[in-house]
């Protein structure tokens, strides 16, 4: 298994564990997909903004939301939780403004 499967089973791992109900289960899948591509997750996900993930996410995984602190990344938070570095982070140019994001 290539080190993205591996990352992207993780995630999806995660957030089953996490998630409400079983309606959360192809969300979960969606997210763990999206998590390995590039872009901040909720711009991967469709979302108009960070406010319309927040929502979804205390939607279908309330206690993973309840858990996540307000100034971390959601994208960040989620591979804090399965103690791996996303790949975007790895190719990130901001390292040391963004949000609790650093590689160290």
């Amino acid at each position: 298994m290539d080190n993205l499967q591996n990352l992207e089973d993780k995630v999806f791992t995660l957030l089953c564990q996490y998630a409400k109900d079983e309606t959360s289960i192809p969300k979960a899948k969606l997210i763990a997909q999206k998590s390995i591509l590039m872009n901040h997750l909720y711009e991967d996900l469709g979302f108009k903004n960070r406010k319309e993930m927040n929502s979804f996410m205390k939607e279908y995984f309330p206690t993973l939301a309840a858990k996540k602190p307000a100034d971390k990344l959601w994208k960040k938070f989620i591979y804090d939780e399965i103690g791996e570095t996303a790949p975007a982070c790895y190719e990130c140019k901001d390292q040391m403004g963004c949000f609790k994001c650093t590689l160290v």
